[in-house]
C-alpha cells in the first residue's frame, strides 16, 4: 500500500531530521537558522500527519476506540512537546539535551506501538 509506505517514509525523514537538528543544536551551529532547515520539517510532518489520518479512516482504526492507536497519538503529543523543548524552548543546554533524548525515546515507543499494535509493546507487560 503506497499510503503506508509514504507514512513510514515521512516518519523516518521526520525523526532523522529531528536527530540531525538536535546534533546541530548541540554544536551551536548557525545552520539551524537557514530557512530550509526550519521549513522542511513542517512539510514532512504535515505529510506524515495527513497520511496518518487517511490511513486511520481507510482502515477504520481510530484513536480513543483502539487503545494502541490512542497510546500512539498521546505519545505523539509528548514527542512534539519534548521536541520543542529539546530544540527551542529548553532554558539550559542540559534541559534541551534531556528533552531531545526523551523525544527520541518517545519516538522509539511510537514505532514499537505501531509495529505491535499494543499500548505496552514489551512482551513482559502483555
Amino acid at each position: 500500500m503506497w499510503l503506508k509506505t509514504l507514512h513510514v517514509a515521512c516518519a523516518i525523514l521526520s525523526v532523522s531530521g529531528y536527530f540531525l537538528r538536535g546534533l546541530l543544536m548541540l554544536r551551536g551551529s548557525a545552520l539551524l537558522n537557514n530557512r530550509w532547515v526550519k521549513m522542511t520539517p513542517h512539510v514532512i510532518d504535515t505529510l506524515l500527519l495527513a497520511s496518518a489520518i487517511v490511513l486511520a479512516v481507510r482502515l477504520q482504526q481510530y484513536p480513543f476506540v483502539h487503545g494502541w492507536l490512542t497510546a500512539k497519538v498521546l505519545a505523539l503529543v509528548a514527542y512534539i512537546v519534548l521536541g520543542a523543548i529539546g530544540l527551542r524552548y529548553g532554558r539550559t543546554r542540559r534541559i534541551r539535551v534531556v528533552a531531545w533524548l526523551a523525544a527520541l525515546l518517545t519516538f522509539g515507543y511510537i514505532v514499537a506501538v505501531a509495529l505491535t499494535r499494543q499500548a505496552l509493546p514489551l512482551p513482559a507487560f502483555n
